[in-house]
């Protein structure tokens, strides 16, 4: 329909309606039920989790790095990790940002812009480590990681940085919402996923799920549902081809686990 026709159902104007769905204005909840309703959405908690975006500032810690030279996708993603109930996360090159050490961090930041000012770099790194304080809150998101055992072998970072970093995932294991895979080189199964690194954000409703694409010129946010079945299939994927995941119960018997633990225990005795 057109925006005229669409706009009739809400008393609103093409030029009103443009600037709400551009995002550029906000939308009384009456007028955005009146919208729903018009469009023939019948999903109430969908509606209702509309409603709750519509009344969000989009607000928070993240704000006050406005005038920072962060990206406007470092504040995206922000919010993303703050109001997703699950995160599922593939990384083949780095350790995901939410597990990184501060020297871990850091070192690639510094390997990445070598010529950056260092009050730059510092603001990305403390940046990274607000972003970090989601997995401790109150009510935290479940976080699902698969990493590559290739990350563990870059000489970006040295050898110290790189054993430190791996002991911290074994402890970030522990938190019962963290689930850490490896995908070893030599896994039996091709998980024939896209080359990119990725995230799944998942909402409360699955219509506002949202997948962040990594890339070094430009990230993309994608949540149309094609894209969303293929990284979902993808990251099923590449959790049947990794190992299962890293378990630090001592009362298990480490030499007779065949898990992601084991490979940590072999990647920190070759460093």
């Amino acid at each position: 329909m057109s925006a005229a026709e669409a706009g009739a159902f809400a008393d609103l104007g093409s030029p009103h309606l443009g600037h709400i769905e551009a995002g550029r204005t906000a939308i009384p909840e009456v007028k955005l039920r009146a919208l729903l309703a018009g469009y023939g959405c019948q999903d109430e908690s969908f509606a209702d989790a509309l409603v709750a975006m519509s009344e969000s500032k989009g607000k928070g810690w993240w704000s006050g790095y406005r005038k920072s030279p962060l990206p406007q996708s470092a504040h995206d993603l922000a919010e993303l990790e703050a109001t997703s109930v699950a995160h599922r996360s593939f990384q083949w090159m780095y350790v995901p940002g939410l597990l990184q050490t501060p020297e871990y961090a850091r070192a690639l930041m510094v390997g990445g812009e070598p010529e950056a000012d260092l009050s730059l770099l510092d603001t990305y790194v403390e940046f990274r480590l607000k972003r970090q304080e989601v997995l401790a809150g109150e009510s935290p998101p479940t976080f699902h990681a698969v990493i590559h055992e290739a990350a563990f072998h870059m000489q970006f970072v040295e050898n110290g940085v790189m054993r430190r970093q791996i002991e911290h995932l074994v402890e970030m294991a522990r938190l019962p919402h963290v689930h850490i895979q490896l995908l070893p080189f030599k896994a039996a199964l091709s998980p024939a996923t896209p080359a990119a690194a990725f995230i799944l954000f998942e909402a409360e409703v699955p219509e506002l799920n949202t997948i962040y694409v990594e890339h070094p010129v430009s990230s993309a946010f994608l949540a149309d549902q094609a894209h969303l079945a293929q990284y979902g299939t993808a990251f099923e994927r590449l959790t049947t081809a990794a190992l299962p995941p890293i378990d630090p119960d001592p009362e298990r018997e480490s030499y007779l686990r065949s898990d992601s633990l084991r490979l940590v225990h072999h990647l920190l005795y070759t460093l």
